[in-house]
């Protein structure tokens, strides 16, 4: 399936064009739109042009939220995620490995995707909004977002079976991804804050660890 051509498919995929704070009903509309042909990741990142990085580490995110962690999967996800944030920290083109470009998603996972981006796309475009506008002109603002993003995804690659040892990693990806793409300075403030909330979280894992050790030890 060609996104960049088909008529059918929204805007959003085909030009690139920046999105509004209706970002969860475009998403709706590409759902609607999607056809029976599996989609590559590359037709994704192609067509939303620079908008790419953000869109496809909301979608990385998304499954993660829930305080069920889910180790099989997090840690290759989390790798993406750590590549891509290193790119935005060193404000290079975003790279990934062939492998992971050509994978196909097929339009029942694709669905799934897109819903569950929606609906959380949804609840927090009620408070998103243009906004703190030297916070998307500096590019120092982007460098730290792709520090965090960065470190986010290798706490996201742990295999921890620990409640809320996936999502609180994610949502920090997910706050400054939607910041980001609706332009809100505010939100990039929440996704630091949510990051210092992932350090404290995994130091307290961190040192109940070491207690733990010391503790058989003796």
């Amino acid at each position: 399936m060609n996104v960049k051509s088909d008529p059918e498919v929204p805007a959003l995929l085909r030009s690139g064009g920046e999105p509004s704070v209706r970002f969860s009903a475009q998403l709706r509309d590409l759902l609607k739109q999607l056809g029976d042909a599996p989609i590559q990741i590359r037709e994704l990142l192609e067509a939303t042009q620079e908008h790419s990085i953000h869109l496809i580490l909301l979608l990385i995110a998304l499954p993660f939220v829930g305080p069920v962690p889910l180790p099989g999967f997090s840690t290759p996800f989390g790798l993406v995620v750590t590549m891509l944030g290193t790119a935005m920290a060193l404000g290079r083109k975003s790279w990934l490995p062939e492998a992971f470009l050509r994978r196909e998603l097929s339009p029942q996972f694709l669905g799934k995707l897109l819903r569950g981006t929606s609906r959380i796309m949804e609840f927090i475009e009620r408070f998103l909004r243009p906004r703190l506008g030297f916070v998307e002109s500096n590019m120092l603002f982007s460098r730290v977002a792709g520090i965090l993003i960065a470190v986010s995804g290798l706490l996201l690659m742990l295999p921890l079976p620990i409640p809320f040892s996936n999502s609180i990693p994610a949502w920090t990806v997910i706050f400054l991804a939607a910041g980001s793409l609706c332009r809100d300075g505010l939100f990039f403030f929440i996704g630091c804050a949510s990051f210092l909330v992932s350090v404290v979280f995994f130091a307290l894992l961190a040192l109940g660890g070491i207690v733990a050790v010391e503790h058989l030890l003796r």
